[in-house]
């Protein structure tokens, strides 16, 4: 295995081992990180968009790891394709009621809900919906509907929409007017720097237990280039790299590894 043979104690770029304790605080998550921490202040529309890879779920995670559920009422729901009514007992059962009614009686139990725990139970409710560019018009009409409280004078939860940059294209139609002026903060990843890649590479090797010398700068420059600092890309050709490397039998990944990992990639 090529974790053994690197001295590592597992694959630190394999998504399903990274801990939330570990996360690489890049530019972009401590970005977000902050606009989330605001947003769960003040309450209203926050918008992340990004493209595939760029880290914005993880980042969502270790958020919503860290809130006080004393305090915090928190449910992260990623919609595809669903209708209005499917959205509506989606989030009735986030919020723990009955969702066998029709739409305008769920509507009403929700915005009671909402106003229940903001203002009764002192723990606002956060709602996260990823893949949000999937959203139809409908829904997207209807969340406006739903942050408006008491006259529209407060505002009860937060709601993070989290998608690819296509979504901001939606939320520029005229249709979507009234809720694109509900957004309190937007942010759009950039994915990682010139200095955050090897950072982000040797701190993986290191959170496993290995050494950042089984890299040579060479192969780092190549991830750089090839992945254009997305990070799931990175996380894809160094699993490569470390499977074909053990194989060649090199203690040190070099550029000839990693061309031959990156066109391994190219190919899958």
């Amino acid at each position: 295995m090529y974790t053994d043979y690197y001295g590592l104690s597992f694959n630190p770029f394999d998504k399903q081992m990274v801990k939330e304790k570990d996360a690489f605080e890049s530019e972009d998550f401590r970005e977000m990180t902050a606009r989330l921490e605001y947003l769960k202040e003040i309450r209203g529309i926050g918008v992340f968009t990004a493209s595939p890879g760029m880290g914005k779920t993880f980042a969502l995670r270790c958020f919503s790891k860290k809130l006080n559920p004393n305090l915090y009422q928190c449910a992260y729901l990623c919609l595809s394709t669903v209708s209005v009514q499917e959205f509506y007992r989606q989030l009735c059962e986030a919020l723990g009621l009955e969702s066998g009614f029709g739409k305008s009686q769920m509507f009403k139990s929700i915005q009671e809900r909402l106003y229940y725990l903001y203002k009764e139970k002192r723990q606002p409710f956060i709602c996260i919906l990823d893949e949000a560019q999937y959203l139809n018009s409908s829904i997207l009409r209807d969340l406006k509907m739903l942050m408006n409280q008491k006259y529209d004078s407060v505002n009860c939860f937060s709601l993070i929409l989290c998608g690819e940059p296509y979504l901001n294209h939606i939320l520029e139609k005229q249709v979507n007017e009234a809720l694109r002026q509900r957004i309190v903060v937007h942010y759009n990843f950039h994915g990682l720097t010139d200095q955050e890649v090897p950072d982000y590479i040797r701190q993986k090797i290191r959170n496993a237990g290995g050494s950042p010398e089984i890299i040579d700068t060479a192969a780092i420059s190549s991830v750089h280039s090839y992945s254009q600092g997305n990070p799931r890309l990175i996380d894809n050709v160094m699993t490569d790299a470390m499977t074909l490397g053990s194989q060649m039998e090199k203690k040190v990944i070099d550029a000839e590894v990693m061309l031959a990992a990156i066109n391994n990639q190219a190919l899958s």
